[in-house]
């Protein structure tokens, strides 16, 4: 068995300590450690994290593998500082069935860069008219345990309040993708004083608040776990906050685009920042990084969605909304987070790491960077400051939001239980 040891290291950014890695397991940490033969990283004062969990990953295969594949998207969350991530059921075929989810599980499985949980659709094909196979998909060897028709909302009340009730069974949770169809019918940015300027079709934010408050209530009316999809609004965090202070078992994330854009950046009419949800105003940045301190926000999720090329060189009514976000969300959290006081380092890691693994109770991972625990580890350089250059990603795609600008931290070393799969930032 390999051991690996890790010298100088501020775990959760506290004091330098060591950290020896034994096979797969944390064998100690402490201060002056040895071990015969073990290879040693010598972290200088760089920040030691438990490997970040995405709950939100657009992998593409099956179906769209000219966007990204598992592969891919498995080898760009690993130099992001990921070792799990959920893939969104939104693939050619839809991830509906139990075949279709132990297909992208195993594909995770062989790649092995990260461990790749699928999450299930909610509804045959996303057309949100019939429950799809949950517990089969459940009952599956990939365990799944979330399940969301992303990239389209559950916006029928019936169907939603049977999708809570039949996971309430299994400890599973609904995560909504929160947009009243009829009030984004043509929608094109936020609705607001940008929108009207450039004559852009508007996306109220009524349309995601809406869709929330009524399914924390569905939650609540059937005891049922519900998780909402990247936050955008300031008066979606109002009603998540009421909902949490009801006792309402409901979840939230947010995106690292919408801690830092903001649709001021949609002037430039460029493509790239055409996004679902789209970005919104500077107070619903700022309101949406004070719920992510105080907790209202439960977790940073970075809705990576990658697309070729073509499908964002062109106008921007034509263009595909999203972006991609592994790769470079911890720096985004760093800059809105860290450096502005907002969070600690131990903060980090609960909203990216602990608490998205506790929501799709991904065993093994979010857990303390301690004796005994799996070697899911991130090692990451917050001194560096660099611009971001897609030319280096190890994504299929390239739609970054953040390309030439300048970002704060870098990943320098990813381990999947004690296997290193990113070294001095290459993978391996």
């Amino acid at each position: 068995m390999s051991k690996t040891l890790i010298r100088g290291a501020k775990v959760l950014g506290g004091e330098p300590q060591d950290v020896l890695i034994d096979g797969e397991v944390v064998e100690a940490v402490g201060t002056g450690l040895s071990a015969e033969g073990a290879e040693v990283v010598e972290a200088g004062g760089k920040v030691l994290l438990p490997g970040l969990v995405d709950l939100h990953t657009h992998l593409r295969e099956p179906g769209r593998e000219d966007s990204e594949t598992v592969l891919t998207g498995t080898r760009a969350a690993a130099k992001g500082g990921y070792t799990a991530v959920f893939a969104m059921a939104n693939t050619f075929p839809v991830a509906d069935t139990a075949g279709v989810v132990e297909q992208v599980w195993r594909l995770g499985r062989e790649h092995g860069y990260c461990d790749v949980q699928p999450i299930g659709a909610v509804t045959v094909g996303l057309e949100g008219k019939k429950l799809a196979e949950l517990g089969a998909m459940h009952e599956s060897a990939a365990g799944v345990t979330v399940f969301s028709d992303d990239g389209k909302c559950v916006d029928d009340a019936v169907i939603m309040r049977r999708a809570l009730e039949y996971v309430k069974a299994f400890g599973g949770v609904v995560a909504q993708h929160a947009q009243e169809p009829r009030l984004t019918e043509g929608a094109q940015m936020n609705e607001g004083v940008v929108s009207a300027e450039l004559g852009l079709g508007g996306w109220p934010a009524v349309a995601e608040e809406s869709i929330i408050a009524r399914d924390v209530l569905l939650a609540d009316h059937v005891g049922s776990r519900v998780h909402i999809c990247h936050l955008s609004t300031a008066g979606s965090v109002e009603i998540v906050r009421w909902a949490k202070s009801r006792g309402i078992d409901v979840t939230a994330e947010v995106t690292p685009h919408h801690l830092l854009l903001t649709d001021e950046l949609v002037r430039t009419y460029n493509p790239i920042y055409k996004v679902n949800p789209p970005l919104r105003t500077e107070r619903d940045v700022l309101a949406l990084r004070e719920a992510l301190a105080d907790g209202t926000i439960d977790i940073v999720a970075t809705d990576h969605a990658p697309h070729p090329h073509e499908d964002k060189d062109c106008e921007w009514a034509a263009a595909a909304m999203g972006m991609v976000g592994l790769e470079t969300a911890l720096s985004v959290v760093q800059e809105t987070m860290v450096d502005t006081g907002l969070l600690d380092w131990a903060g980090v890691a609960e909203r990216m790491s602990s608490k998205p693994a506790k929501i799709g109770r991904a065993t093994g991972h979010g857990r303390p960077v301690s004796a005994g625990e799996p070697a899911n580890l991130t090692l990451v350089d917050t001194a560096y400051r660099g611009q971001v250059d897609p030319a280096g990603f190890a994504s299929r795609s390239r739609n970054t939001p953040y390309e030439g600008r300048e970002l704060p931290g870098r990943v320098t070393h990813t381990w999947l239980r004690g296997k290193a799969t990113l070294v001095d930032g290459k993978l391996t």
